[in-house]
């Protein structure tokens, strides 16, 4: 699952303290991009959630779909195998009649 993958969290990026050097970044600075990123990171976690239960239902209505196959589909029959045996059935009724 993808959240054995993920590393970080937003209340770990949140929480995240940098050492400052000699000549270090603008602690300001710093936080403003952090607060973008904690943005988009909680923004990407919920549409990976609404995803994988989107996904869930789809797998799901697919799984009723081919349950409920008609017969004869799942017989193999098609719409050309169909229309070939009323033609069939035609000639052996009407015989010639029909393609004079």
């Amino acid at each position: 699952m993808l959240s054995d993958k993920v590393k970080l969290t937003a209340k770990d990026i949140l929480e995240k303290e940098f050492k400052t050097g000699v000549r270090g970044y603008k602690q300001e600075d710093v936080d403003k991009f952090l607060d973008l990123i904690i943005k988009d990171y909680e923004t990407f976690h919920q549409e990976i959630e609404e995803l994988q239960q989107e996904n869930m239902r789809l797998r799901k209505l697919a799984e009723d779909a081919s349950r409920r196959q008609p017969a004869a589909q799942a017989a193999g029959t098609t719409n050309f195998d169909i229309l070939k045996r009323l033609s069939n059935l035609e000639k052996h009724v009407f015989g010639n009649k029909l393609y004079d």
